[in-house]
């Protein structure tokens, strides 16, 4: 009976001993999931973010040069540089060492503190310090030439600190006063630029990014060479454009217009770009395809520009190849196979197509049509607003339909040989002359003779101090009759080349139809004699006949 107790008693004491096992286990599994170590250290920073409250009572506020990926600068950041201007000026602030960039006046400069530098400022009684460093980027080992050089360069910053106390006021109202006073600075120093993609010697291994000069350009309007209604056409549409934000809103398209100038050169088109820039008072982007190497770097430079810009392809018809790009790979694949036909030549030939498309991919851009394309009207061309797109072609029909339809260059202007009312303009403007008695002669000329407003301007132009407007509308009509003397000595070269064509076609006519005529007789005789054979060999059969029959 003891046995069986002290049996019972153990087993008893086994499941009591699993069961708290169990129990323990379970707990513990539970406690692990409470994450009791996450659960001290929250409550470990916290006592030390309120200890360094109650030691360092400082908040701050950075304020990062690029924004969105350093995708483009931070119009946040180019704000607050241009607020502290004035800040930095003042004997006040502190600041001992200065960076200085040319200002619209050419006698002054724009001051701007240097990194590691600290300025003071006061806002309603609120007492506000901005710092400005810089940190080295980031080495990621992503590909850094994806964002060119913005992703290789140092990351500048500008660090506002002010008092805990001071909160709502330095953020809800002191950082949209910096953003505002910042604006009206930009909008007063202001300098106009011209941007080229050019840079960094301008090889494959540069980084293409934007650099720029001070856009000075003097044409206008006013000075243009153009027709009068022609002129204020544009001028209208320019106007119309710059004032349409909301309409473009309303219509859900990007706020952005095209304009396709062609004609043959020397009729005005980059002036005529000179002249939009400064009547619309934008900035000006040229791009030189050749040396944007992937349609993901043309997209790139695209993002870094800004608004108020007119982004301009001179000569696009021969900056790049956009429309022959099937027919050269068709024609390769058809000397490859002409190549594979013999065998003795196949090895050499794959070779030297290998080689020669290697030095292509080194040396030409690999821009497509299709980048154009969306450069102009893609997803990415909504990024930012109020951007003007021109192309300039020579020759107009040489371009992919796509490439220039309505939508993508919505107005087309052709820049034509110069009339007579624009020249009337450049006399005006160059020799201070609205009549003289040789007008009808250069107008009778200018109806016959083709001549580009940059050549007749030359030749109103005095070369010395004793020519006057007599000598120089004499230099001109005397220039008009000589390129007359020239179209007209051309036009009768044409004439005879083409005479000589249609009579030596007629001579081939005329020999083709008497050798026919020879032929034709020759077969009339042969048929005749064919004709005559059977009628003998019939008349032969009959008497064989006949003496058969006897």
């Amino acid at each position: 009976m003891e046995s069986a107790s002290s049996l019972w008693s153990g087993v008893n004491s086994g499941i009591v001993l699993s069961l708290l096992a169990v129990v323990w286990t379970m707990l513990w599994q539970g406690i692990q999931g409470l994450q009791l170590q996450n659960l001290f250290s929250r409550h470990s920073r916290r006592l030390s973010r309120r200890l360094a409250a109650t030691l360092d009572p400082y908040l701050t506020v950075t304020i990062a040069e690029y924004d969105g990926g350093r995708m483009r600068p931070s119009d946040a950041y180019k704000e607050a540089q241009a607020y502290l201007q004035r800040a930095t000026r003042g004997a006040g602030g502190g600041v001992r060492h200065l960076k200085a960039e040319p200002d619209r006046d050419p006698d002054r400069l724009v001051l701007s503190m240097d990194d590691n530098e600290e300025v003071a400022d006061e806002f309603r009684g609120a007492a506000v310090w901005w710092i400005a460093y810089t940190s080295a980027p980031r080495d990621d080992g992503g590909p850094g030439y994806f964002w060119g050089r913005a992703s290789r360069a140092e990351r500048r910053f500008y660090r506002l600190a002010f008092l805990e106390r001071d909160r709502d006021l330095v953020l809800g109202e002191y950082l949209p006063h910096v953003r505002r006073q910042g604006r009206a600075v930009m909008v007063m120093n202001r300098q106009r630029k011209l941007f080229t993609n050019i840079s960094g010697g301008g090889g494959w291994d540069s980084d293409g990014s934007w650099s720029h000069v001070v856009f000075e350009h003097p044409k206008t309007f006013a000075t243009l060479a153009m027709d009068p209604a022609k002129k204020k056409e544009i001028m209208d549409d320019l106007d119309a454009f710059r004032g349409a934000k909301d309409y473009y809103a309303r219509v859900g398209k990007a706020w952005k217009r095209g304009y396709l100038l062609y004609g043959p050169p020397g009729t005005g088109k980059s002036t005529m770009i000179a002249a939009m820039a400064n009547h619309l008072d934008y900035d000006v982007y040229d791009i030189e395809l050749t040396s944007v190497r992937t349609n993901t770097d043309l997209r790139r430079l695209f993002i870094e520009t800004t608004s108020k810009s007119i982004i301009v392809i001179e000569d696009i018809d021969c900056s790049l190849d956009l429309t022959g790009k099937r027919k050269k790979k068709k024609k390769k694949a058809e000397d490859a196979d002409g190549a594979s036909k013999d065998g003795e030549k196949k090895d050499g030939a794959a070779a030297a197509a290998k080689a020669e498309e290697k030095v292509e991919e080194k040396s030409t851009s690999k821009v497509t049509l299709s980048g154009v394309l969306n450069f102009i009207d893609g997803l990415w061309s909504a990024c930012g607003g109020e951007r003007i797109i021109v192309f300039t072609t020579n020759h107009v029909e040489k371009l992919d339909p796509a490439l220039i339809r309505r939508g993508r260059m919505d107005k087309h202007i052709e820049m034509s040989y110069c009339c007579f009312e624009s020249f009337r303009f450049l006399a005006k403007v160059y020799l201070d002359v609205e009549a003289h008695e040789m007008f009808d002669d250069v107008a009778a000329l200018l109806r016959e003779v083709e001549m580009t407003p940059a050549d007749v301007a030359e030749n109103l132009t005095p070369k010395g101090p004793g020519e006057d407007a007599d000598t120089c509308l004499a230099a001109l009509v005397e220039a008009l009759q000589k390129a007359k003397e020239k179209a007209m000595a051309k036009k009768a070269k044409e004439e005879a080349a083409a005479a000589k064509k249609k009579a030596k076609r007629k001579a081939k006519e005329e020999a083709a139809k008497e050798t026919g005529g020879k032929a034709a007789e020759e077969a009339k005789e042969a048929g005749e004699k064919a004709v005559e054979e059977a009628a003998s060999e019939a008349d032969e059969d009959d008497e064989e006949e006949e003496d058969d029959d006897e």
